[in-house]
């Protein structure tokens, strides 16, 4: 009889912290995930388009970081974390200069929300100087 009662005081001890750490996790959704500048100009100078998201988990959303596939493009995002039911953004930034023709970027985005990573693209088409 006490080796089963040290068995369940056991498997509580185990469970406990799991259980109440699944409940403080965080959970990231965007209202969008991509977004299509259409035609930029070359000369237009950067175009910028903010992601809204939703931290609609039980803990605090941490973003880690935001990177992008190249230096033409630029994401900001909030250094703080981000309470549970708030919003925010991340401003993605494509600079055109340099660049005339089709592109289609890619963010990602490190966070400590369940699955850890979420990705953002951009596109658009650039027409070069003087047209």
């Amino acid at each position: 009889m006490k080796k089963y009662l040290f068995l369940i005081l056991s498997a509580l001890c185990l469970l406990i912290p799991a259980m109440a750490k699944e409940k403080s996790q965080a959970k990231i959704s965007f209202a969008e995930k991509s977004h299509n500048f259409g035609i930029v100009k070359e000369d237009g100078g950067p175009v910028s388009h903010e992601f809204q998201f939703l931290n609609d988990g039980n803990g605090n959303l941490i973003i880690y970081e935001a990177t992008a596939q190249c230096g033409c493009t630029k994401p900001e995002f909030p250094k703080s974390p981000v309470a549970p039911g708030k919003k925010g953004t991340i401003k993605v930034t494509y600079n055109p200069i340099g660049r005339p023709g089709p592109f289609e970027k890619t963010v990602t985005v490190k966070t400590n929300a369940k699955g850890g990573k979420a990705r953002l693209k951009v596109s658009g088409n650039v027409t070069p100087k003087g047209k």
